[in-house]
C-alpha cells in the first residue's frame, strides 16, 4: 500500500505512539511518520484530533483514528491478511483488553510518578508501585502466553504491544533512578519476554535507546519539577 494513503503523527519518545507503529510494522504496512515537535502542535494535529489534541493519530485514506489502543485494533481488523493481534477467543480477548486497560490506567502513572516525585520517600513509594504492578503483570503474562513466548502466545499480540511499548521508559528509569524495576527474581518471565520483544524486528526499529531516552526524561524532570511561573 502507498505509504501517502498511512500516516502517523507522533514524537519519537512517546510510548503510546510506538503501539501503532509497531502494528502496522507487524501487518508489513508502509505508512509516512511525521513527527510533532515537543512543546507544539502541528495544525494537522489539531484538525486530526481536535478533541484530545494529541499523539498518537493514524490517518488512515485521508480519515484520522485516534487513542493509541483503538488505533492498534483498527490496524488489526483493517489489515486483517496480516498476524492478528487481538486473540480470536473472545475471552482471551477481553482479557488482553483488561490488562491493556490497567496498564495505561493504573501502573503507567506510577512509573511516571517516579519522574515527578519531589522526595525520595516519594521517589520511592513510586517505585515500590511500580514493582507491585510488574508483579501482576508477571501473573497475567503467565496466564495470557499459556507457555508460549508471548502474551499473544506463539507471536507478539495487541497486549504485548499494549505493555511493551513501556520498556523503553523502564529500562531509563532505571538508567537514571539506579533501581532494577523488572527483576529476574521477581518477574523471570517478563524479563524474557523483554529481551524477545525488544528483539523481534517489527520492534527494533522504534524502541528508543536508552541513552537518548534518558536524555529526554531529564529535560521532562527538569519541567515536571520547575516552580510554576507568577
Amino acid at each position: 500500500m502507498d505509504s501517502s494513503d498511512v500516516k502517523v503523527l507522533g514524537a519519537w519518545p512517546s510510548p503510546f505512539v510506538m503501539r501503532p507503529r509497531i502494528a502496522l510494522n507487524i501487518k508489513s504496512v508502509t505508512y509516512e511518520f511525521l513527527q510533532e515537535g515537543l512543546g507544539s502542535k502541528s495544525e494537522l494535529l489539531l484538525q486530526s484530533n481536535p478533541v484530545h489534541k494529541k499523539i498518537p493519530v493514524l490517518i488512515h485514506a485521508q480519515k484520522p483514528i485516534c487513542e493509541s489502543l483503538i488505533i492498534v485494533q483498527y490496524i488489526d481488523e483493517v489489515w486483517s491478511s496480516g498476524p492478528t493481534l487481538l486473540p480470536s477467543d473472545p475471552y482471551d480477548r477481553a482479557v488482553a483488553r483488561f490488562w491493556a486497560a490497567y496498564v495505561d490506567d493504573k501502573w503507567f502513572p506510577c512509573l511516571r510518578g517516579i519522574a515527578k516525585a519531589q522526595g525520595k520517600e516519594t521517589r520511592e513509594e513510586a517505585i515500590e508501585q511500580v514493582k507491585e504492578g510488574l508483579v501482576l503483570l508477571e501473573g497475567a503474562f503467565e496466564k495470557c502466553s499459556k507457555g508460549k513466548g508471548y502474551f499473544g502466545g506463539e507471536k507478539i499480540g495487541y497486549l504485548d504491544i499494549a505493555v511493551g511499548s513501556f520498556l523503553g521508559w523502564i529500562r531509563a528509569t532505571e538508567k537514571m533512578n539506579g533501581v532494577k524495576l523488572l527483576d529476574e527474581a521477581k518477574t523471570p518471565g517478563l524479563v524474557g519476554w523483554a529481551e524477545r520483544f525488544c528483539a523481534n524486528s517489527a520492534v527494533k526499529e522504534v524502541m528508543p535507546e536508552t541513552e537518548k531516552l534518558a536524555e529526554f526524561a531529564k529535560i521532562l524532570q527538569a519541567k515536571f519539577k520547575a516552580p510554576p511561573p507568577n
